[in-house]
């Protein structure tokens, strides 16, 4: 067992010890219990700094929601079309990726995979930020946070944790629709622009140092999709693509550049570290006369000799391994964040555009939010199955 497993077994009997110690304290809703379930431990933790920070900052932060209403508004658009377009192309070309995949430490097929040590940070930075942000837009209009806490999705065993908090919900209602959608889009617009952050940090902190440690040396397939060109060609996971019909491919970039020369059904030469191959090029389901070799791929970088021999070979593991959490907290913020404002039920954008439908018309609006959730919580749960089937 590797290093990712024994993390997530130690995680998991301290998370069950976590939970049977605070067990008095703690809340359960089962959905299909005890397959399926949420146990919450209310607290006040928290409570004083969204307090703190909305005393000093109510102006910068009654602008910021408002920019996150319309950039929340903006941003469902954006996720329905994408996730529609997909679900399109799903029935066209049922080879491609699904639009939606649970975010989870293994790898399966139809799940987005994540490493667990990264997930677990992650997850916990996602939720903080995310919540935290809703009770402390909630206390700029006002609004009292009742509690806030830490939550468990149980399957079985409690596995995947998230945080809460719970404004006064009788009174959110009664506020304007300004001050409720505000609350409403804090958490995804919070998450997108910690996605923003990262992209930021890895690109003049992370790519400087990066460039200074590492020297790039061929593209890395992360991903072959089954019945897909590179697949089919036999190249698995995790070689390394150093040639195309003898180019050297040393960047991402040289691998696309190098495709543009080839049509759909054209046969290349693909030498990777591990063997050589002859791959038929298939029809890219975006736009059928550009090729398509159905991979995931990443840039892959070795340590400089130089650096190595300055620094040692720990210090690069290290520098590889921050700049990891970096990619996967840009990652998962942002998909997750606009996930959250996909116009379904009672998810935040669900309840965003739940208001502005009411707002518009009571009666009808009303009718036609039910429309549109269905409609997409149709599409979601056909994007999931399609990733397992």
């Amino acid at each position: 067992m590797d290093v990712q497993g024994i993390a997530a077994i130690v995680f998991i009997l301290l998370m069950a010890a976590f939970l049977y110690y605070n067990r008095k304290k703690i809340t359960m809703q089962g959905i299909f219990f005890p397959l399926l379930y949420f146990v919450m431990l209310k607290s006040q933790l928290g409570i004083k700094s969204m307090d703190y920070i909305a005393k000093k900052f109510p102006r910068l932060l009654s602008f910021l929601g408002t920019l996150g209403v319309i950039a929340g508004f903006i941003g469902m658009a954006f996720i329905c079309y994408e996730l529609v377009k997909n679900t399109v192309y799903l029935f066209v070309r049922p080879d491609i990726a699904a639009g939606v995949q649970p975010v989870l430490p293994f790898e399966a097929k139809g799940v987005f995979f994540v490493p667990f040590i990264y997930w677990i940070i992650s997850i916990f930075v996602i939720a903080i930020v995310h919540e935290f942000s809703h009770g402390m837009m909630a206390r700029v209009h006002g609004l009292k946070v009742k509690s806030s806490g830490f939550a468990f999705l149980g399957i079985i065993l409690p596995l995947v944790p998230a945080a809460f908090v719970e404004p006064d919900e009788k009174a959110l209602v009664k506020k304007s629709a300004r001050a409720q959608l505000s609350v409403y889009a804090a958490g995804p617009f919070a998450n997108v622009v910690m996605a923003g952050l990262m992209i930021l940090l890895v690109t003049f902190v992370g790519a400087p140092i990066a460039k200074a440690a590492f020297e790039p040396m061929g593209v890395k397939v992360v991903s072959a999709v089954q019945d897909g060109p590179f697949y089919n060609a036999g190249i698995q996971p995790d070689e390394i693509v150093t040639q195309i019909e003898g180019m050297n491919i040393i960047y991402v970039a040289n691998l696309t550049k190098a495709l543009e020369k080839y049509k759909p059904g054209q046969r290349i030469f693909v030498k990777t570290n591990v063997s050589a191959y002859t791959v038929e090029l298939g029809k890219n389901p975006k736009n059928e006369s550009k090729p398509y070799i159905g991979i995931g791929s990443r840039q892959y970088t070795e340590p400089k000799k130089e650096f190595v021999a300055q620094y040692g070979s720990f210090v690069p593991a290290v520098i590889t391994w921050i700049i990891g959490l970096v990619y996967w907290l840009f990652i998962l913020n942002l998909g997750i964040g606009l996930f959250n404002l996909m116009p379904i039920g009672p998810i935040d954008g669900g309840r965003m555009l739940k208001l502005a439908c009411q707002k518009i018309h009571t009666k009808k609006g009303e009718f036609v939010f039910k429309a549109i959730s269905l409609f997409f919580l149709a599409v979601v749960l056909f994007n999931i199955v399609a990733g397992f089937v």
